[in-house]
Parts: structure tokens; sequence; C-alpha cells
């Protein structure tokens, strides 16, 4: 998928509005799957995505984070956290099954399906032109940033 257009999609998403990739020609899309609303890593992760979102801005790039979880746990996840960034809800998987993050994961010893942290970043002309999966929270939304400054 690395370096091809990809597919237009779109997800509800908080703020009463549905998140169109099409809508978003000409912008950088940086787009984040975590596992789950209110957790430790989820919560991290968005923070920093937050804490960093007015440089994300100057170069005209939009994060969105996905999930399974539902519209309103992500009203109040963004609400809580102040997230100026919109969250989409895939509680079909859709969006999941199209970036390939639904993984058999081990959770308390016991196997289970679940989205492995992964980001993507999408240029201008809606080419995907970096992944990361399997991510680790500390650093690296200043990760993403430095290589969308690079786009």
């Amino acid at each position: 998928m690395l370096d091809t257009k990809v597919p237009d999609f779109s997800l509800p998403a908080t703020g009463g509005q549905t998140f169109r990739l099409a809508e978003q020609a000409g912008k950088i899309v940086v787009i984040y799957f975590y596992p789950k609303d209110s957790t430790p890593g989820c919560t991290t992760e968005g923070q920093n995505f937050r804490d960093l979102h007015a440089d994300f801005l100057t170069v005209d790039a939009v994060i969105l984070g996905i999930s399974r979880d539902s519209l309103k746990a992500h009203e109040n996840f963004k609400a809580k956290q102040s997230f100026p960034f919109e969250l989409g809800s895939d509680a079909d998987e859709a969006v999941c099954q199209l970036f390939d993050v639904i993984k058999q994961k081990m959770m308390y010893g016991k196997p289970c399906r679940g989205i492995e942290r992964s980001t993507f970043v999408i240029d201008r002309a809606g080419v995907l032109r970096r992944e990361w999966r399997g991510v680790k929270v500390a650093g690296h939304a200043q990760e993403v940033l430095d290589f969308v400054r690079t786009l």
C-alpha cells in the first residue's frame, strides 16, 4: 500500500461530522489507529498529538484518530482530553481492514482481536507516504511531525 493512492473512505466522527478522505485533498492527512478510548497508552498518544497539533497545522496537516469505540465514547474522550482534532468511529472495522490494523493480540494471557497501534501519513495527492506499525507511544507524535515536515 505504501506509495500508492489510498482508496476514498468515510466514517462517522466526533462533532457530528463524517470524515471523508476525498474531502482532504490538498492536505497532508495523519491517521493514527489506537486500541481504546481512555486507556493509559491511548490517552498519552492522543495528548502527544494534541500538544503538537499547532505544529501540524503549520504544515497544513489534518490529524484523525480512529478506534472501534462508539461516537459517544469518542466525544467523552475528546472533551476530557481537549483534543483539537476529530476521532473517527470504525465500529464495523471497514477502515481498520483497509489499513490492515486488526491483529491477534494477547490480553491478560488470552488471545483477542484488536487494533495494532499504527499511524499512516497520506500526502496532498492522496498517496500513502509512511506507515508505522506496532507503535510505541513515547516520542511517536514528534517523529510523525518530523516526517510530515519533509513532505
